[in-house]
């Protein structure tokens, strides 16, 4: 049996209280009261909220809210046949679409040159998008009804992308949480091949991924932070995920200590004070670089920062503050079959395999790390052929109608009509007008109207909306239009053009800034200079060779044509954060035996140690962020494939290899200035 220090003997008293088993029974009944009777605040959108603040395309859609019309979303209704329409269906058509339409129409309906469709706009004053859905499908209900023989109608144009966009996430939080802890549940059992043990982490941080969202969603309500459907979902991915993985490292190390002392009391104090070093100190770097986030332009991204920082609070509290006492108060048969023995060898103790793998790392330090470092450069040259910039009509998985519509329109009518780009002036609209008309990349101007001294103009674009063609059309509209001062460009392609310069201005902003934060944390943790250094560029070599890796699977495997700008960033940013933590976990334990066992032994006895519990951490957190893939959205797609790629490379390569490597290679000076023990 080993003795307990003074430093960890201060938690028992708490373990052998009433406390620990009346706190996770309140935490049990309280979290599920709240959970239930307060519930998650509803997303109150607005139209400018996934707008980068400060461009021209975001005031368009400010100033369009005030316009009689409403914010200026419209939807675009299309009749169309195999063949041409004779002049008996084009006037029943026209009828049946000014009844639908009422005075709301932008125009009455306008007929193809080869005589095979008819388009309408109906202006949609609505900017919720739950409301917006249900306004986009009561028009096609309503369209659709008496159509002559062999024609067909449709809606598309901006409002109904949105509407379709809202539909997909309709019973995504349910469908994404139940798919989420059922992963969680699967490689727990296989993690601890218990078939109780799993319940008590799965449990507590399934209440706390549910509480996170609860008190996440409130706070950004109430602080008026904006976020939307998406920002749910990656919140409970992320609970989840680094939930799971801090109440992997407690429940391992509680484990071993179990071998080495009889109570469980005692054995919990020990565990408890040797990890929450390592989790508060990775929750503390996932949090700082997470608040980064409200430094970016886009209203919503600083709502999924803010949130998720909450999140990972949430998290980490539940694990280092219920989860133990949880443990403590069920009897050592809860890791039934392997329950713990005293005086059995520990996972550092032994030849484990990971032991052998850190002796053969050990053994040719340089080599390792000299494939480890050709493997990941192979896979970030990937990063080359990444073709950025996915439209609107691009961002599903399944073609919805709008898309459909879309293409159809762009057989029969000029391919920007379904979307054109929107110009408000107010300079002499005449000159204007003949500007525009005069700019390369225009097909046609119309006046749509007037509102407190500003001119409405609808520009149709040469090229189909979403297209490069079609965002190059807008840069050559805007220079056009560059001499008349009170005058702006908009509509989709516009914001596309503005969210792509605005996401590589938050880029060059906070990848240094992550990277800062994560080098501190590092360095206040390891009391080192030159271990900061190496585990951040392991984790940057990580970021890059994922990516890389990432558009390789996006393209070849799934189809997907071009990489969503606002990708990147985020991947490295939960990369980054979250990669770390896995370094953390090593490179912490490492600290601790290298007091005791010198530099090259405390980190194979580390690698030992944690191998096993960090590369199911990083299994589990790849498969979850794996399971964004449920969403048929092609960005959370794409950020899923990214992210489940890098974590499993920083799992299985960087933690396992390239970081003993190094670590083994530079001997004492790896942890300079601080020192460590001479075996």
């Amino acid at each position: 049996m080993v003795e307990l220090s003074a430093t960890d003997t201060w938690p028992v008293s708490i373990l052998r209280s009433r406390l620990a088993w009346i706190l996770p029974v309140l935490y049990l009944l309280v979290g599920g009261a709240l959970i239930g009777a307060v519930g998650t605040a509803p997303v109150d959108r607005a139209a400018t909220d996934q707008l980068p603040d400060g461009y021209d395309s975001t005031e368009v859609v400010r100033l369009l809210e005030d316009f009689p019309s409403g914010d200026g979303q419209v939807a675009v209704v299309l009749f169309s046949a195999e063949r041409a329409l004779d002049a008996v269906e084009r006037d029943e058509l026209s009828r049946a679409f000014a009844r639908v339409a009422g005075d709301a129409a932008g125009a009455p309906l306008q007929p193809a040159e080869d005589g095979t469709a008819l388009v309408g706009v109906v202006p949609m004053p609505s900017s919720d998008a739950a409301q917006l859905a249900d306004d986009v499908e009561e028009l096609r209900s309503v369209v659709r009804e008496g159509l002559p023989a062999g024609v067909r109608a449709e809606v598309t144009g901006p409002a109904a992308i949105q509407g379709d966009l809202a539909r997909v996430f309709e019973g995504a939080d349910v469908t994404l949480l139940m798919v989420t802890a059922a992963v969680v549940a699967l490689l727990l059992v296989v993690t601890y091949r218990s078939p109780v043990l799993w319940l008590v982490p799965l449990l507590v941080v399934g209440i706390a991924d549910r509480l996170a969202a609860v008190a996440a969603t409130h706070a950004l309500t109430g602080i008026g932070v904006a976020f939307d459907q998406s920002t749910t979902g990656i919140l409970s991915v992320l609970v989840f995920g680094a939930g799971t993985d801090y109440a992997l490292l407690l429940i391992s190390r509680y484990r071993d200590e179990l071998h080495r002392t009889d109570g469980r009391p005692e054995a919990m104090a020990r565990a408890w004070r040797r990890t929450s070093e390592a989790v508060l100190a990775s929750a503390a770097t996932v949090v700082v670089a997470l608040l980064a986030l409200l430094l970016s332009a886009f209203p919503t991204t600083r709502g999924l920062g803010l949130a998720c920082a909450i999140g990972v609070v949430v998290a980490a509290s539940a694990v280092l503050v219920v989860l133990p006492l949880a443990l403590v108060v069920l009897p050592r048969w809860i890791f039934w079959p392997r329950r713990p023995v005293v005086g059995t060898p520990t996972s550092s103790e032994g030849r484990t395999i990971w032991r052998r793998v850190g002796d053969a790392v050990a053994r040719r330090p340089v080599l390792s790390a000299s494939i480890g470092v050709v493997l990941l450069a192979v896979l970030a040259s990937g990063i080359l052929g990444i073709r950025s910039g996915l439209s609107e009509a691009d961002q599903f998985i399944e073609t919805p109608e709008s898309i459909a519509a879309g293409a159809r329109l762009a057989e029969s009518f000029p391919a920007g009509s379904a979307d054109p780009a929107v110009v408000l002036t107010g300079d002499d609209v005449a000159a204007v007008v003949g500007a525009a008309e005069a700019a390369d990349g225009v097909d046609a101007v119309r006046e749509v109207g007037e509102h407190a001294g500003r001119t409405r103009l609808d520009v149709v674009l040469d090229h189909a909306p979403g297209t490069p063609a079609a965002r190059a059309d807008v840069v050559s509209l805007r220079q056009a239009l560059d001499g008349f001062p009170d005058t702006l460009v908009g509509g989709t392609d516009a914001e596309e053009v503005d969210t792509d310069g605005a996401t590589k201005d938050d880029r060059a902003l906070l990848v240094p800034l992550i990277l800062v934060v994560v080098l501190l944390a590092l360095g206040l943790l390891l009391r080192s200079l030159v271990a900061p250094v190496v585990l951040v560029l392991t984790v940057v070599a990580t970021y890059l060779a994922a990516l890389g890796a990432g558009w390789l699977l996006s393209r070849s495997l799934f189809g997907f044509d071009r990489l969503d700008v606002g990708v990147p960033l985020q991947a490295f940013l939960f990369l980054v954060a979250l990669g770390v933590d896995y370094n953390i976990f090593l490179v912490a334990r490492a600290a601790e035996e290298a007091e005791r066992h010198g530099a090259r032994e405390g980190m194979l006895r580390a690698l030992a140690s944690t191998g096993g519990v960090i590369t199911s951490a990083g299994v589990l957190l790849a498969a979850v962020f794996a399971v964004l893939g449920v969403l048929p959205l092609v960005v959370l797609a794409q950020l899923g494939i990214v992210i489940c790629v890098g974590v499993l490379l920083d799992t299985l390569l960087v933690r396992t290899v390239l970081v003993p490597a190094i670590a083994v290679r530079l001997g004492d000076r790896f942890w300079w200035p601080r020192r460590v023990a001479r075996p």
